[in-house]
């Protein structure tokens, strides 16, 4: 080979080394751009997670949901607890421990479980009719005031004013249920206006 041979050769091989780190660099400033917008993008996607009754459109973003979300998936949780009977109160029991946030599992299955006995043993049925919705978006919590109606052996006993507070936070990607409890009863004029009437609840 002489040494103009040599030399072209050289260049050859110079100029595709230039080319391949040329691409190689491209390459690594794509992948570079594509990880800094995945990184902006986890945590602030809007991503839609339907109840099983959707009545209004909502949203749910990283932490935190709207309130038309609360209240439906408020509205659903309520109806699973407070609307049992004999017949119903096992499977409803199964719906609503798939919602629960796993450190209340336990507590919420006893509970559920208490009241099925009690039920039982009764004859009884409870259904709670919801008057007034209230929710709060920045602690991701429902306030649930209405009636539970109750009737033993086939008999309505008078219904009581009752309200509840139902809480979810958000794990996973997942909307779980945190805490469901009942709440000291004020008069309906005392509520906060910001609440949402339920329609045909009185």
């Amino acid at each position: 080979m002489n040494n103009d041979d040599y030399e072209a050769t050289l260049k050859d091989l110079q100029r595709a080394l230039r080319h391949r780190s040329g691409v190689i660099s491209l390459l690594a400033c794509t992948l570079l751009v594509m990880a800094v917008a995945l990184y902006k993008a986890v945590g602030s996607e809007r991503v839609v997670v339907v109840p099983p009754n959707v009545s209004a459109a909502f949203w749910c973003q990283g932490d935190r949901c709207g309130n038309a979300y609360l209240e439906q998936m408020g509205g659903y949780v309520a109806w699973l607890i407070l609307d049992a009977a004999p017949s119903s109160i096992e499977w409803k029991k199964s719906a609503l421990l798939g919602l629960v946030s796993p450190d209340i599992v336990g507590t919420l299955k006893q509970r559920q479980e208490l009241e099925g006995e009690r039920l039982k043993r009764l004859n009884a049925s409870t259904y709670f009719l919801p008057q007034q919705l209230t929710p709060d978006e920045e602690k991701q919590t429902l306030r649930i005031t209405g009636l539970l109606h109750t009737q033993i052996n086939g008999n309505a006993t008078p219904p009581v004013a009752r309200t509840y507070e139902v809480a979810f936070n958000h794990q996973g990607g997942r909307t779980h249920l945190a805490r469901f409890m009942e709440l000291e009863h004020h008069a309906q004029a005392s509520l906060p206006r910001s609440g949402t009437p339920v329609p045909g609840g009185g």
